[in-house]
């Protein structure tokens, strides 16, 4: 069923921009379920913000819900804190089953263009499905501009396991960790918290934001992120409990460190 699903979301994707074509697109396509996907998300990526039929959501929540269940999903119930109200877990942000999740967003604001790049903000918005992007897009034309650094907008997050989807647009360090950009990435935190808490949210996990594709460093970005976490927990009375979400296992060990010197003190 997968397979069709696939098959099926491909001869759409492919024929939206191109009328009907001619061509028996399924009969061209190949069977191998992973050779699909990754034909499928190819094809997702490079997607403009358009509208989209009920009939293709419709298959892509089946394929997506399907897709779901056969992974391991963790909540916040399957995790111990590591001091009141903060968290610590290793894995793919897509299963965490948490009220929001952050996404490391780029300041175009539509997601990663890029067919099958593995960034985050490429992840989260294949694993979610093709609204998010329209949603981006509605928010970037309200506003009528780019995203600014350290901003947040939320988002729903469809199929993932998460409520909601958090945006923020961390700052482009290439390897320079300069005040100025220590306070935009502080920045892009305390907004993502600021807007959990005006939505009501309990729970929020934060990726490791700007390290990525704009070269933040690992240990400064972590010790900006806890800190600020922690002033803002303090500060505010809030009752968020918030999770650091790490990938790599240099970022597990960097949190692990920082977190433990806090327990300490």
């Amino acid at each position: 069923m997968q397979i069709e699903r696939l098959q099926s979301m491909i001869t759409y994707l492919m024929q939206e921009n191109n009328g009907q074509l001619a061509l028996d697109i399924p009969k061209l396509l190949p069977t191998d379920e992973t050779k699909l996907y990754t034909i499928w998300r190819a094809l997702v990526n490079l997607r403009l913000p358009n509208t989209v039929t009920e009939e293709y959501l419709e298959m892509e929540h089946a394929y997506l819900q399907t897709a779901l269940q056969q992974k391991e999903v963790t909540s916040l119930e399957d995790l111990t804190p590591v001091e009141p109200q903060i968290y610590l877990w290793q894995g793919d942000i897509t299963q965490l089953a948490v009220d929001a999740i952050t996404n490391a967003a780029n300041s175009e604001f539509l997601g990663c263009f890029i067919p099958n790049h593995h960034c985050i903000d490429n992840e989260i918005q294949t694993a979610a499905g093709v609204q998010v992007r329209l949603d981006c897009y509605q928010i970037r034309q309200k506003q009528g501009r780019k995203e600014p650094v350290g901003k947040a907008k939320l988002t729903a997050a469809y199929n993932l396991p998460a409520n909601y989807i958090i945006h923020t647009v961390g700052p482009i360090a290439n390897g320079k960790a300069s005040p100025i950009k220590a306070h935009m990435l502080a920045e892009c935190y305390r907004s993502v918290l600021a807007l959990a808490d005006k939505k009501g949210l309990n729970s929020v996990a934060l990726c490791c934001i700007s390290t990525g594709e704009f070269g933040y460093p690992q240990e400064p970005a972590a010790e900006i992120a806890v800190q600020t976490v922690r002033d803002y927990l303090t500060g505010t009375g809030s009752q968020l409990k918030v999770v650091f979400n790490v990938f790599l296992d240099s970022d597990w060990a960097i949190y692990q460190s920082i977190l433990n010197k806090g327990a300490k003190r």
